[in-house]
């Protein structure tokens, strides 16, 4: 299953909770906690001014686009903190966009990042995009139609208060009361984790769900939840957002790479992206913006050009 299907879609709502799960809009601002925290800004401040074209990348760059002097890219900005939109409502921020100005930067081009739907993307790459970013999992299916090179890693995780406090197992939800945001795949998974339990003599997981993640974490920090069950990015962004007050238990699993999406029929343009990354890897400019969004640990080794998946 693509990991990008995780994020919310309420529209299936009605049919996917159980009566009673959901619960009600908290009496506290949910940013304001956060933000109380001591951790990050909720968009970072990331200097990308000291990223500068490199010769070697700009030489690989298709004649195309070089004279453009624009990459255009399409994203679907609606999956924090990968890709999401600014307070103004318009802007584009998210370590993939802060990544794929880097690249453009790195190939000598301004970028051009527009928002777009999720499954519109793909077949629009090589015509109305020059290359495609939006946590893209990379699938045998998709290098059928495209090309891919891997750039990030990501999974699940369950996150809990510091130091774990209710000595919670990642293996072992069963008896606990587990904070989720409806329409992820973490919530779909998670009734049959507690049908498991049932079955195995232990204790159901009482789920706690919320339209919005930050609520979420704001549950989860103020003691409601006994853990948050969510992707592996959307829980280091939590952990960087709160400082010290949240960890995770376990190690991060149904890990899965994510690819940034170049046509088929440009495999020069594959070089320079490829090339573009190896580059930032070599600044430290590619650790340091998934540092700075929380995210380091999803950094891959190599970026490779579709590299082999599992089917």
């Amino acid at each position: 299953m693509s990991r990008r299907g995780r994020r919310p879609a309420l529209a299936i709502l009605g049919a996917l909770v159980l009566p009673g799960l959901l619960a009600g809009c908290v009496d506290v601002d949910d940013e304001a906690v956060i933000a109380d925290s001591g951790g990050v800004a909720g968009v970072p401040d990331v200097d990308l001014g000291g990223i500068t074209p490199d010769p070697a990348v700009v030489a690989l760059v298709p004649d195309e686009i070089a004279a453009a002097g624009v990459l255009t890219v399409g994203t679907d900005t609606t999956y924090a903190p990968a890709e999401f939109l600014a307070a103004d409502g318009r802007t584009p921020v998210g370590y993939d966009v802060d990544l794929v100005t880097a690249i453009a930067r790195t190939m000598g081009l301004d970028v051009d990042v527009r928002t777009a739907a999720f499954t519109s993307i793909i077949p629009s790459v090589g015509s109305r995009y020059d290359v495609g970013i939006s946590s893209f999992t990379i699938t045998p299916e998709r290098m059928d139609a495209v090309t891919m090179i891997s750039y990030f890693n990501a999974g699940e995780a369950v996150t809990v208060l510091a130091g774990n406090p209710e000595g919670v197992d990642p293996d072992h939800l069963c008896g606990l009361t587990v904070a989720v945001q409806t329409g992820t795949v973490e919530f779909d998974e998670l009734p049959g984790l507690s049908d498991d339990c049932v079955a195995a003599g232990d204790p159901e997981i009482t789920p706690l769900v919320f339209g919005g993640q930050d609520e979420v974490t704001t549950n989860l920090v103020g003691g409601r939840a006994d853990a948050m069950y969510t992707d592996s990015p959307i829980a280091a962004y939590a952990i960087a957002r709160t400082g010290d007050r949240l960890e995770k238990v376990g190690e991060t699993f149904a890990t899965a790479d994510q690819g940034i999406v170049v046509a088929q029929d440009d495999p020069a343009l594959a070089d320079a992206v490829l090339a573009a990354l190896e580059s930032l890897q070599a600044s430290g400019d590619y650790q340091r913006i998934l540092d700075a969004w929380g995210n380091g640990e999803g950094a891959v080794d190599r970026p490779q050009i579709n590299p082999e998946v599992e089917p």
